[in-house]
């Protein structure tokens, strides 16, 4: 390698361009991170819920995992950030920093090598100077030897020019002994000086780039483990991230998902009854009764179907014109009573009255939306937003009619505590007068009263309409009933069968007693005496509970059941301190009491 150091220049720079080839590459790695990452966040963003505070809309579990999955894909690309920022830091900013130092040690290497070679060829340049110079003044002796042998010879020459002749041999014959030492001189000093070039200076620099260049070769191997290390330390939280959207997935449950949506489209409206039957065969049977002496008994006692059931038939209409209050109304055929699982009773009516559901309907509320509307958004709200909320269904307005006065209630109590702590300071500025003014505290607490009795008063309101909601349903339920019994006594009874008959102990009855709806709400709002517990349950699921009026519990949790599921999906129970409140009823497991489940 002593004769290789153009190669060896070649090579070095060969290196060096390969590390910043590297360091490109890595440069690229990490914008494609960052531009991941980028894109991620942008997905997350872009499909996330953009919902108001006060939007209501129900919370569905495969919703709910799906906006849990976006905070796993909004922490992984957080995770890619890491991965970026890593390699920038740890890969690409050292690579930089060391190929510049690279450079400025390979180029001062190079810069001793060339001044090396630079001595060592100015020192052959004057060996050979010495040696031509030697060698010239030998030529110019022999010549002088030559003239004075010619003249010396030669008999005819004057002894001044023989003697002139010697002269300058002697001359030349001198200068080539001072050249030729020179010369000797010259040419000891320039094979030193090589020997020492090419076993002393040369390896040793040769040596420098050649440590150099297997430290370029380290820090490669060194950068290809740190951009491995650095995908590496992300896996476990990038495991935690995919973890956690199997989770999201697992906790999707499609029974509470169901649930929401009865609670959310439950109307309170009760469905309306069966067609009756058109007898067209009446016209017949008034022909034959003119030709004949005698009408058949069954005769007398028939009712005018047609008339009944063309009356009833322009009551079915939604938007139709109101029947008239004297239209006789239709009759049912039986009334029966069913149990439940849980073994309550409530009754069936095989012929809901027409008259009573339609006009109840069109006069109350307005339609149900239809499922193109729940297409386009329109969960629970219909037309525009009434104080009362008189434009929902039922059931619908009694929960917003109950949630306004929770809130009420809440900013009551804050209004409260705030006259409290206002009284409070206004006694201590008043026994130490050097706190303050207690003149100054009297604009704000009539302010604050002047707000109590605002929200007092609204209370009352919503709490009215409260009322009346759920006494409408209360006698929805007892005009039915009554209407029912008193329309088997009437005019023309109907046998199991379908036939009319004029005997009345014939007739089929239902039940003498009337079983009544029990009213679901009335429960809600009895909290004058702790209720008795009728069962315990164990907790499948932890909840949370933030909502107002549940009740959070742990996973295996024992609990006691006051109250049981009425059909929206939540139970009430108790903890052993006396602390109550709703838990959902998929996340237990409920065992009832037999001999307690009748208190």
């Amino acid at each position: 390698l002593k004769d290789q150091f153009d190669n060896l220049d070649k090579h070095t720079q060969w290196g060096i361009d390969f590390l910043e080839k590297y360091a490109k590459f890595v440069k690229e790695r990490i914008e494609i991170e960052q531009n991941y990452a980028k894109q991620l966040r942008n997905l997350v963003k872009k499909y996330c819920p953009k919902r108001s505070p006060k939007d209501e809309e129900p919370r569905f579990t495969s919703c709910i995992a799906f906006f849990n999955i976006l905070n796993e894909l909004n922490d992984y690309a957080g995770q890619r950030e890491v991965v970026a920022e890593e390699m920038g830091h740890r890969v690409y900013g050292e690579l930089m920093r060391y190929s510049h130092d690279l450079k400025t040690e390979r180029k001062m290497h190079l810069q001793e090598g060339r001044k090396a070679q630079q001595y060592l060829d100015m020192c052959w340049k004057q060996m050979d100077n010495s040696k031509k110079k030697f060698e010239r003044e030998c030529r110019e002796a022999e010549k002088a030897q030559q003239s004075y042998e010619r003249l010396d010879n030669d008999t005819n020459a004057t002894k001044a020019d023989v003697e002139k002749a010697k002269q300058q041999l002697n001359l030349r014959t001198h200068m080539a002994d001072e050249n030729k030492n020179e010369y000797a001189a010259q040419l000891q000093n320039f094979n030193g000086e090589q020997h020492k070039h090419y076993y002393i200076v040369i390896p040793q620099i040769y040596k420098q780039l050649q440590e150099m260049d297997e430290r370029r070769t380290i820090k490669l191997s060194e950068c290809y483990k740190g951009f491995a290390d650095s995908e590496r330390k992300v896996i476990p939280i990038i495991s935690k991230c995919l973890e956690g959207m199997i989770l999201a997935a697992k906790s999707v449950d499609e029974h509470r998902d169901s649930q929401l949506v009865i609670d959310c489209f439950k109307s309170g409206f009760e469905p309306p009854g069966d067609f009756p039957f058109e007898d067209y065969s009446q016209n017949i049977y008034r022909t034959i009764s003119d030709g004949t002496i005698s009408t058949p008994k069954q005769e007398g006692m028939r009712i005018d179907t047609k008339t009944t059931v063309g009356k009833a038939k322009g009551k079915l209409w939604l938007f139709g014109k109101k029947p008239k209050p004297q239209s006789p109304p239709l009759t049912p055929t039986s009334l029966y009573t069913s149990s439940t699982p849980n073994g309550s009773q409530y009754p069936i009516f095989s012929i809901e009255p027409v008259h009573y559901c339609m006009s109840d309907i069109k006069t109350g509320k307005p339609r149900i939306p239809s499922f193109r509307s729940l297409k386009r958004g329109h969960f629970c709200l219909q037309g525009p937003a009434l104080e009362d909320f008189s434009h929902l269904p039922p059931e619908q307005r009694r929960k917003k009619l109950q949630q306004r006065i929770d809130e009420l209630n809440r900013e009551l109590q804050k209004e409260t505590d705030q006259k409290d702590a206002l009284i409070k300071m206004k006694d201590v500025y008043e026994k130490n007068p050097q706190m303050g003014d207690p003149s100054s505290l009297q604009p704000k607490l009539t302010e604050t009263m002047s707000n109590m009795d605002r929200l007092r008063m609204e209370i009352h309101k919503n709490e009215a309409w409260l009322s009346e909601v759920e006494g409408k349903v209360a006698a929805r339920s007892d005009r039915r009933h009554s209407s029912d019994i008193n329309h088997l006594v009437t005019q023309g009874r109907e046998s199991p069968e379908g036939s009319y008959t004029d005997d009345a102990n014939q007739e089929v009855r239902g039940p003498p007693q009337q079983h009544a709806h029990p009213n679901e709400f009335d429960d809600e709002f009895e909290d004058d005496e702790p209720l008795p517990a009728i069962g315990h349950c164990k907790a499948i699921y932890p909840f949370d509970g933030h909502n107002e009026g549940t009740l959070a519990m742990k996973e295996g949790e024992i609990l006691y059941i006051i109250e049981e599921d009425k059909g929206d999906g939540w139970t009430r129970a108790r903890r052993h301190n006396g602390e109550e409140g709703y838990v959902p009823t998929s996340y237990i497991d409920v065992t009832l009491e037999k001999n307690s489940k009748g208190a």
